[in-house]
């Protein structure tokens, strides 16, 4: 539906029955233009979605899937995790049904949304039939994200309230909630109910079948889409928004000048041109891929890992093929066998490419068969082995007496100005450190989190450990620990003076799921907290050239996915949005080689693109076909922007710039080495800048 159109959904096809609006004695005159209007009827009568190949539903963190089951257009799972939504037919009449028991009310309600977010002053009106009268079942307006809108409902069997929902919560895993009003309204489940709300600027008119319940005045949001909700199976029809015919011009003005804008900021960056593109059959994979020089010709290859899960939810995968191709598509070897199925994954799996002897060629580092081996990077034949270590006695899950091995990151404890230590954790309790002969020097045990960063925070050519919540010295002491005062784990940890004055004191920031963000320096003291929601893929980068040092990005996913957070170097929140209902990598760009960096979301045409640092989606991807279910972000031409390579478990595209770069003096930011890479990680782009001339 182009956004803001007058006849919304009605103009593509569904067939409106009058039977489901509402009737027209409920219908002010002057909301005379609709902006939307559906019945549900275009979605199958079934279950829209379920989990994809046994895997819990976090394949959407960081690989993007155009729907789960089914396509919604024109409507939107908010939640995208959450299964819960199904369509069907009563009476000959079509409807949606949230058909789930939300156990996580206190936190997050499920949510199908639609519209722009430049409707403002609309009548939202739909029929909503409670299955049960324990909770919630009612509608959301002016929404802004998935945790900032408004909702007025039917709850407890006796009641309509009207209530917004807060960004930013107060305690763990409690929304914060701002009550506008409530009437006593006694329900059942036998019949649907129309629920109405009117929007003038502030002032808020709620309505149930035409009665008046509850008025209110806030301003915290004024505009913004429309969806449905509910926290007990409820059935949802009839839907309907309404505008004056003045606020329909201004609406439909607002959105043609935020287009024109996009055009002009579109236009003027290189638009991405095919590059390369390559056939992966059989062998492809979901986000489990690596680069490196494996065949020792200085250009980048593809090591491609499939995987099956065991044991345990997503904790115990085991790598089952690996695949070596160059970016000519040429297989340079294979081990395992390969099976289409074993492509997509929803954790990380321990592999990596780097030269650990320090020889000048590549081997392949990987845990297989509960054994640390080292591959040659050119045959992939076994140069050396160790068993992994047994695994913890008091292990919540212990299916296996060896551990299977979950991350594999590369270091430097011991000062030789180059990575020969390995740290190999399980997921989340125990690390274990293994210098390059697979010898185990120490380890320790905290909440791991995900994947660790390293950095000589005092100069003595060593690094010290950041994982977790947890500092560690190159020697394994422990410098402190948060683990006491925080309950979820960390999706993402990294050490830094990101404030553009060396003379700044180094800080850690830690995306730390449902705790939110927050900023440490480095003898543990908690500097500040954002709680903005399940925070992870963090990246770190100048995506605001017109501010001093670097700025941070997050993503939230679980209960609240898409919702992307721009922070300063002090942890001061510059922008939020909603720009997509799922996760994503938000791998910084170096696209126009000006200082100027972005962050791409995924190659969808429909969803992904390139944002800026106020958010704006700003570079699009071509109509052409290209695969879009995972990307990584590298320089491959050599000109020090970067590339874009997009993949599903079929084929590779690689994109570039469409037109060269001009100037004297070209960006080529110092990102974490490609040995280091994982699904997890903070991406930290520094500035660096090239002389041409």
């Amino acid at each position: 539906m182009p956004a803001g159109g007058r006849s919304g959904y009605t103009a593509q096809g569904t067939t409106m029955r009058p039977a489901l609006l509402v009737p027209a004695l409920l219908l002010p005159a002057a909301f005379a233009a609709d902006l939307f209007r559906d019945d549900f009827s275009r979605l199958p009568p079934r279950v829209f979605s379920e989990p994809v190949k046994q895997l819990t539903n976090a394949i959407q963190e960081y690989h993007y899937l155009p729907h789960r089951g089914a396509p919604l257009d024109p409507w939107e799972n908010a939640i995208c995790h959450d299964d819960v939504w199904a369509g069907g037919d009563e009476d000959g009449q079509a409807y949606v049904e949230q058909h789930s028991v939300n156990t996580l009310r206190r936190l997050m309600n499920p949510l199908l949304v639609t519209g722009d977010p430049e409707w403002s002053d609309y009548a939202l009106e739909v029929r909503v039939r409670p299955l049960s009268l324990s909770e919630m079942a009612g509608i959301a307006f002016r929404y802004r994200t998935n945790r900032h809108y408004y909702l007025f409902g039917l709850a407890g069997g006796s009641r309509a309230v009207l209530r917004l929902r807060l960004p930013f919560e107060k305690k763990y895993r409690v929304a914060d909630w701002k009550d506008l009003g409530a009437a006593e309204f006694l329900y059942d489940t036998r019949r649907y109910y129309t629920l109405r709300v009117e929007n003038d600027g502030p002032k808020i008119r709620a309505f149930v079948d035409g009665k008046l319940l509850i008025e209110a005045t806030d301003a915290e949001i004024l505009k913004g889409k429309v969806g449905v909700t509910s926290n007990i199976p409820a059935r949802f029809t009839g839907v309907r928004v309404s505008v004056t015919p003045a606020v329909e011009k201004d609406i439909r003005s607002r959105i043609a000048a935020r287009q024109a804008g996009l055009a002009r900021l579109r236009a003027a960056n290189p638009q991405p041109k095919l590059w390369k593109k390559l056939s992966t059959p059989r062998f492809g994979a979901g986000r489990n891929v690596r680069f490196g020089d494996l065949d020792g010709d200085r250009r980048p290859d593809m090591l491609i890992a499939q995987n099956v899960r065991k044991a345990s939810r997503n904790s115990f995968d085991h790598i089952s093929c690996l695949t070596a191709v160059n970016l000519d598509g040429r297989v340079l070897w294979q081990i395992g066998r390969p099976d289409p199925y074993n492509d997509v994954l929803a954790n990380d799996t321990p592999f990596q490419i780097h030269d650990l002897d320090g020889d000048g060629a590549s081997e392949v580092v990987l845990v297989k068969d509960f054994k640390i081996q080292v591959l040659d990077g050119k045959t992939g034949r076994v140069k050396q082995w160790a068993w992994m270590p047994e695994a913890p006695k008091d292990n919540q899950e212990r299916p296996y007496e060896m551990e299977a091995g979950d991350s594999i990151y590369l270091a430097d404890f011991a000062g030789r100005r180059a990575p020969r230590d390995m740290v190999i954790k399980d997921r989340y309790r125990t690390f274990w450190v293994f210098d390059a002969n697979l010898k185990l020097l120490w380890s320790s045990q905290c909440n791991t989190g995900h994947f660790p960063y390293t950095l000589d925070t005092d100069g003595d050519g060593r690094e010290e450990m950041a994982i977790g919540y947890s500092l560690y010295s190159p020697a394994g002491r422990r410098l402190w620990t948060l683990d006491a005062e925080l309950e979820d784990h960390s999706d993402g940890i990294v050490l830094g003076n990101f404030s553009g004055d060396p003379q700044a004191p180094i800080r850690a920031y830690m995306f730390a799921s449902d705790e939110g963000f927050l900023m440490a320096d480095l003898t543990g003291k908690v500097l500040l907290r954002q709680r903005v929601g399940h925070t992870q893929s963090p990246s770190v980068a100048r995506f605001r050239p017109d501010l001093p040092g670097l700025q941070l990005m997050t993503i939230n996913f679980w209960r609240n996915p898409g919702i992307v957070t721009l922070l300063d170097h002090e942890g001061r929140i510059l922008e939020q949005a909603e720009p997509i209902h799922s996760g994503s990598p938000l791998l910084p760009v170096n696209w126009r080689g000006d200082g100027q960096e972005f962050a791409m979301l995924s190659a969808s045409v429909k969803e992904g693109g390139m944002i800026d640092g106020r958010l704006r989606r700003v570079v699009v991807f071509p109509d052409d076909g290209h695969p879009d279910l995972a990307f990584n972000v590298l320089n491959l031409t050599g000109d020090e922007r970067d590339e874009i390579v997009v993949w599903d478990s079929q084929q590779v595209w690689i994109y570039t710039q469409d037109r060269p770069f001009t100037g004297a003096r070209i960006y080529a930011p110092l990102r974490n080495p490609d040995y280091n890479e994982s699904n997890y990680r903070v991406n930290v782009s520094l500035p660096v800048w090239k002389d041409l001339r």
